[in-house]
């Protein structure tokens, strides 16, 4: 094993301060790097480089910001010993998965890396609507559960409760708060002992307190009969489902190993100072720039409580953590910066000289004012998706190009090409727009599809699941839109799905979004295309104002109009709504207002033509990645065929409903 060190004869730590030196890296095979094997072999190494370092800070809220739990290096991998060996017991084996539906904790994090170390670690969000955890949680294959106890969520605890009935699971692991070994047990039945049912559901899976069955176990050794390799799976993730369902991206060793490193070798900070993590850890950012890119510099990192960037407590002592901690480094999406912009700096923030941002676009307002706010701290943006691991491009600090995410990390190819009618893609010219592909060891094997019907099969990775996410001799499809430039450096245009086509000429709706959360009054805005019979869809957009604000959506719609350069692209409509819904990492999600939109303009349709009834009765899902119309079939066929009529129209899917089903239409709250 290669001790870890700053000089750049280190064959782990080549210099990497400024563009001109990936060159210099990639004339020295990634091979020949020596990088661990696995994740528990990065963790084995930091633990055993500073066993008594601080290797996190747990805590545990933000109201009980200056209380932390300390770990060590020596103490988390212990930790994530004795979580292995209680799930060796439970006869979790190499190709096995173990779910993990749980908001963020020190237990948490040991289990997913425990669950890497002996099987396959399957983290799920939450605030998934129950049938796609379920979903998920099958396709997966997982038996074992592990998940907050009541005392930590007891909504997430009121979930696993339903899972464990009907979800084909043997045993439930709950996790307590963390420093809250003095909380008595709140589980019925036994405990620690797996010979109980969960509490209230009769069902077969058995429940016990994770802590509580880790007393029993070794914590420097494993006792599992093998150790994993790097091609074998350590993880799946699902998808943000920003456009439709989520799916399952498998991880292999490799692929976290070599992406944490291609994440830290451009990263170096003083050994007395920390990062923050406040990102969900079913999101590979978490996992990989918060977690494991850490371990290989001995990286302090301090946890910001179970629901991170989501705990509203949390920005009114942001700074002060900053203080306290001496942050160095976070990583967030733009949305938590729009936060910090508005909190006043009440603390010395001078260690903080790494604010990453990515996951969307980053509005000009909110890198403008997070600067002001800061005394001219920069965001340094990046860009990475889950299909290639967790990261793919990055600005150096020292050398940032707003407006871009930086240029490819080492070992990593991006190219943005043409896509053909028959499916070829071809090259374009630096500076370009087009779709971007990724080729590298960071990119994933392939979506899970399910194992076949023979008892015993498992899930296995598809290598070619769909266009969004497609490998083709080993460049993946990245579903994003952008362009390459001459130095190297990307920029991004947008999601493809997200792309307005009216009449055939493709819209950019950021150009949309950028200028309406240019008015003073607006917060939130967000553009999407909406069904219509001449062009195919036409922008309209959704905005969100500040509390108190009188501006009327006519008054939005002449401000865009006034500013949008381009006249195709300035929405039909503007919709005051309440709020943008957003995804539990603060991402758009535009699913349901795609859904509205469509709703809107097939429910109208149907009204001028005189057919109220039937449009009473519209409902709108999301199906393929597009919303699908759905109305009841009219008793007279004379009706059903002016409904069709009016329907067929529009470029988008729709179908009958047998006129005894009834259900109500799709909303987004607000006008």
């Amino acid at each position: 094993m290669v001790v870890a060190g700053n000089e750049g004869v280190d064959p782990w730590w080549p210099e990497f301060g400024a563009p001109a030196d990936l060159a210099v890296i990639e004339e020295v095979p990634l091979a020949e790097r020596g990088l661990p094997a696995s994740t528990h072999a990065l963790l084995r190494h930091a633990a055993q480089t500073w066993p008594s370092r601080p290797a996190v800070s747990l805590l545990p809220s933000g109201e009980k910001w200056d209380r932390p739990v300390v770990w060590t290096f020596a103490d988390l991998c212990g930790r994530v010993n004795q979580v292995a060996n209680v799930l060796t017991r439970l006869g979790v084996g190499r190709r096995d998965a173990v779910a993990i539906l749980a908001p963020n904790n020190g237990l948490v994090l040991a289990a997913l890396l425990a669950a890497q170390t002996v099987g396959i670690a399957a983290p799920l969000n939450p605030g998934l609507a129950h049938d796609q955890i379920v979903g998920l949680l099958r396709l997966s294959g997982a038996r074992v559960l592990v998940t907050a106890g009541p005392e930590l969520d007891p909504e997430v605890w009121a979930t696993a409760v339903r899972l464990a009935a009907g979800a084909g699971l043997r045993a439930v692991l709950a996790v307590r708060p963390d420093g809250a070994t003095g909380i008595p047990p709140a589980l019925d039945g036994p405990v620690p002992a797996l010979d109980g049912p969960v509490a209230g559901t009769g069902a077969a899976a058995r429940v016990a307190y994770l802590d509580e069955l880790m007393a029993a176990e070794p914590a420097d050794t494993l006792t599992a009969p093998d150790r994993p390799r790097p091609g074998d799976i350590a993880s799946y993730f699902h998808t943000g489902g920003t456009t439709g369902s989520p799916k399952l991206a498998a991880h292999t060793h490799a692929n976290e190993v070599v992406n944490a490193w291609q994440i830290a070798v451009g990263v170096r900070l003083a050994d007395d100072v920390a990062a923050l993590a406040g990102l969900p850890l079913f999101h590979v950012n978490a996992v990989v720039l918060t977690c494991l890119a850490p371990l290989y510099r001995g990286q302090h990192v301090v946890w910001a409580g179970p629901l991170g960037y989501r705990d509203p407590s949390l920005y009114r002592v942001f700074w002060k953590i900053v203080e306290r901690y001496r942050v160095a480094a976070m990583s967030a999406v733009p949305t938590v910066y729009s936060v910090l912009a508005a909190c006043p700096v009440d603390a010395d923030i001078s260690t903080l000289v790494l604010p990453v941002v990515g996951a969307a676009p980053l509005p000009e307002e909110i890198r403008r004012g997070f600067a002001d706010r800061t005394g001219g701290l920069q965001l340094c943006e990046g860009y990475g998706l889950t299909e290639a691991t967790c990261a793919s491009a990055r600005n150096l600090p020292g050398h940032l190009r707003p407006g871009t995410v930086g240029q490819r990390l080492p070992y990593q190819r991006i190219r943005a090409v043409r896509i053909e009618a028959d499916g070829t893609w071809t090259d374009l010219p630096a500076g370009e727009t087009g779709a971007l592909v990724i080729a590298g060891p960071n990119v994933f094997p392939g979506y899970l599809r399910p194992g076949s019907d023979e008892p015993g099969s498992d899930p296995v990775p598809d290598p070619e699941p769909e266009p969004a996410g497609r490998i083709a001799d080993g460049w993946l499809d990245t579903g994003d839109l952008g362009s390459v430039g001459p130095d190297g450096f990307v920029r991004l245009v947008g999601r493809a799905k997200d792309l307005i086509i009216r009449g055939g000429h493709n819209i950019d709706p950021t150009s949309i979004e950028d200028v309406l959360l240019r008015h003073p009054d607006v917060t939130a805005a967000a553009a999407v295309g909406r069904p219509d019979a001449h062009s195919g869809e036409v922008p309209v957009a959704y905005v969100a104002v500040r509390a108190g604000a009188t501006v009327a959506a006519q008054d939005l719609l002449e401000w865009a109009a006034a500013r949008i350069p381009e006249r195709a692209a300035v929405p039909k409509v503007v919709h005051l709504v309440d709020s943008i819904p957003m995804t539990l990492v603060g991402k758009t999600f535009k699913v349901p207002l795609r859904e509205d939109a469509a709703r809107r303009a097939a429910g109208a349709a149907l009204e001028e033509a005189g057919l109220a009834e039937a449009a009473a009765t519209l409902t709108v899902h999301t199906e393929g990645g597009g919303p699908v119309l759905t109305v009841t079939e009219p008793a007279d066929e004379r009706s059903a065929a002016r409904v069709s009529a009016e329907l067929g129209r529009f470029a988008t899917a729709w179908r009958f409903r047998p006129a005894t089903r009834a259900v109500g239409p799709t909303t987004v709250t607000g006008g």
